[in-house]
């Protein structure tokens, strides 16, 4: 699905963003793949700005001029489209991280919209803490590489640790915190941080 040149990205991103996008695309392998879903909630919200040139920059990065939610596509590509994206919303939402943060909130708002989603939904019976211990199907349905984990602390309380995911860490924390929030837990906190070039953890917890 993807075409054969690699656009350039990293035009309007500071140095220190640019070196991390070359980075982590230097780790990707031409298996590493991820559900067009993704690109196309990215889409979304960059049209929210209601700047279509700011549309385009993100397909031109992809190389891609259209994304279908349940087909694969390379996660290289995924990682042009985000780098690009947050620096178009950055302003908006304060900054590259606060973008990434809604970036990761919407994917996850529109898979749970999905007939995955909601499947997952109700098998979990809508308990949080059974959702949460499932993270690990919901990655493997969505993506074709990297580990999860969930190490629980307390009923609600616990670490949930990445090995090789590409995408940073605050967008994967926008993430947990609206699968948390989606399944009506209160007074939710997630904190993530780096631990590895591709491999992160998070914090979490709810009332």
């Amino acid at each position: 699905m993807s075409t054969s040149a690699e656009p350039e990205v990293g035009g309007a991103l500071p140095p220190e963003r640019k070196q991390e996008l070359e980075r982590r695309l230097a780790l990707a392998t031409p298996g590493d793949a991820v559900r067009g879903l993704f690109f196309n909630s990215m889409f979304e919200l960059v049209r929210t700005l209601g700047d279509e040139a700011a549309v385009e920059r993100c397909l031109e990065a992809s190389g891609e001029r259209r994304f279908f939610d349940f087909f694969n596509y390379p996660v290289s590509a995924l990682l042009r489209v985000t780098y690009t994206a947050g620096s178009e919303l950055s302003a908006r939402y304060g900054d590259f991280d606060g973008a990434l943060r809604q970036m990761g909130h919407l994917a996850m708002t529109d898979f749970f919209g999905s007939v995955m989603g909601r499947t997952l939904r109700h098998l979990s019976g809508q308990d949080v803490r059974t959702l949460v211990s499932s993270i690990q199907a919901i990655y493997r349905m969505t993506m074709s590489y990297g580990e999860r984990r969930v190490e629980w602390e307390s009923p609600r309380k616990g670490r949930l640790i990445l090995q090789r995911n590409f995408m940073p860490f605050a967008y994967h924390e926008g993430g947990l915190r609206t699968t948390l929030d989606l399944m009506g837990a209160r007074s939710v906190r997630v904190v993530g941080r780096a631990t590895g070039p591709l491999d992160s953890e998070y914090e979490f917890s709810w009332e």
